[in-house]
Formats: C-alpha cells, structure tokens, sequence
C-alpha cells in the first residue's frame, strides 16, 4: 500500500494514533491487511467493524471504523476509531465498476451526544474499492481532506481476501461501546 499524508495536520494525526484512527507514517509498498467482522451492537443497530493495519516495520498502525446501518432514517453512519469519537455519514455510489464511498455530514461524539463538526473542522473522505477479476485482487484508493490544512492522509494499492470463520465477534473489534444514540439526521 502506498501511503501520504500532508504536514500541516502531523500533531493531530500524532494524537489520532491512541484512537486507531489517521497515523503519521507515509511510505510506499506498506504492508496492509483488513479485517472486518458483522455483528449487532449493543444498542441493537446492524454494524460492520473494519480494522485496516498498516506494518511499517518498527510500529503497526490500526485504522478502525464501525460502520452502522441506521433503519430508521435509511442511512449509513461511520464512527471512527476505538471509541467513535468522529461519525459520518456515508453516501455509497457504484461509478465505472467501482464501489465509491463519499463522506457527508460529520459529528463529535461526546458521550452520548453527537455536535456537528462545521465545514472547516470537517474532512472530505472518498473511498474508491473494486475488485479486478484478471489478477484476483482488491484495489483501494481513499482520500482525506479537509479545507484548512490541505492534504491529511491517503492511501493507495491492492489486497486480497482471505475469508475464516468465526465463533462470535472478538471483543477487541467491538470497537465502540454504548451507541444508543445514533446523530440527528
């Protein structure tokens, strides 16, 4: 995986790496792997936890996210990092053969309540996935951005898919506890 990250934003991305959220470190052909697992949290919501790592030989880096299937006002929400301090909403789109995954509005979490990150506090995120069948891989490319500091993070390359069952969900990738509330649509 190839990996960037801007320099106006390195203390936050220094402070993120507690959470398992946006890390310093940038290099090319990082070794990645994915983990995901699906399960119903305990406030009962459908939810899918992503753990992205990153070896970049002297320190792994986690990226965690839980993705939450709102039914009540049909939408997705993303809670990043270990306790879910960030949400937003996800806007899912197929363009060109690819599952393209935009960021809309985003939250603060704090406890059980959810503020509204304004425009310049707020990142614009793009996930591009598809899978190509000629050499039997994955191919990623995700963006973070935001209007103040430019360029946070981005990553780019292929993964392939190894599929283990399981007996239940591993309490480390129940990553965030006590969503009860979900943010204001």
């Amino acid at each position: 995986m190839d990996i960037t990250r801007g320099t106006l934003v390195l203390p936050a991305l220094y402070a993120m790496t507690t959470q398992n959220m946006l890390f310093p470190e940038a290099g090319e052909d990082v070794p990645f792997s994915v983990t995901t697992v699906a399960y119903t949290t305990d406030g009962g919501h459908e939810a899918m936890t992503t753990r992205r790592a990153f070896d970049f030989g002297d320190t792994t880096r986690l990226f965690d996210s839980l993705t939450v299937w709102d039914a009540e006002a049909e939408r997705l929400l993303d809670f990043l990092g270990t306790h879910g301090r960030i949400a937003s909403e996800l806007h899912p789109r197929v363009e060109d053969g690819a599952l393209v995954v935009a960021g809309g509005r985003q939250w603060a979490r704090l406890d059980d309540r959810h503020v509204p990150l304004p425009g310049p506090l707020a990142a614009d995120v793009e996930v591009r996935d598809r899978y190509d069948e000629d050499d039997e891989r994955y191919h990623v490319t995700a963006t973070v951005e935001n209007d103040l500091v430019g360029h946070m993070l981005g990553y780019r390359g292929t993964f392939t898919q190894d599929q283990t069952a399981s007996d239940g969900t591993p309490d480390d990738l129940r990553i965030v506890r006590g969503l009860d509330r979900l943010p204001p649509r």
